[in-house]
């Protein structure tokens, strides 16, 4: 009978208090600066030109050649499950970032767009590093984006009322 009382309390602790956590693969750390520093080297990777744009090849170092595995070898994700590393829907999830408020941004977050809507444009992902404007109107980002390759340019995405971009950190970030 004992024994019976002490399974009937473990199963209504899980029951109120949920299943023990399940840890996930660590992940390395990353620095903002370093982050920063990661995204700008594929700027010059191509034989001194930026990393062409595919969502099929992968770059030298594994990684997709799309904006989130773009965005996941900045960040040291694991790049081998899933290979080439997350993709921007996975990037906005609780497993690898958190949302932040744009007041609250700081450099190495990110600007993530992971709606995918027939006629609209597909889901994208861009490293903020600083405001460009005093008014918060544009900031200054690292991106891979299609017909293009690696850029760093002023932009506005999510700045916009109703934009789906949303501000999230990562997780592994540092400092």
């Amino acid at each position: 009978m004992k024994s019976s009382a002490a399974v009937l309390a473990a199963l209504l602790a899980l029951t109120f208090t949920g299943a023990p956590a399940v840890s996930a693969a660590p992940v390395a750390q990353v620095s903002r600066t370093e982050l920063l520093q990661r995204a700008e080297t594929w700027l010059t990777a191509h034989n001194g030109g930026q990393v062409p744009y595919s969502m099929e090849s992968y770059w030298t170092d594994g990684y997709r050649q799309d904006c989130s595995g773009f965005v996941s070898m900045a960040a040291k994700l694991p790049n081998a499950n899933p290979r080439g590393g997350p993709n921007t829907v996975a990037l906005a999830s609780g497993a690898y970032t958190e949302p932040v408020a744009i007041a609250d941004l700081r450099p190495g977050d990110l600007f993530i767009d992971p709606v995918d809507e027939p006629g609209d444009d597909f889901r994208h992902v861009v490293v903020f590093e600083r405001w460009t404007k005093d008014d918060r109107s544009e900031y200054l980002a690292y991106e891979q984006r299609g017909g293009h390759g690696t850029d760093h340019r002023p932009l506005t995405y999510g700045l916009e009322p109703g934009s789906r971009y949303q501000p999230h950190r990562l997780r592994n970030v540092t400092g």
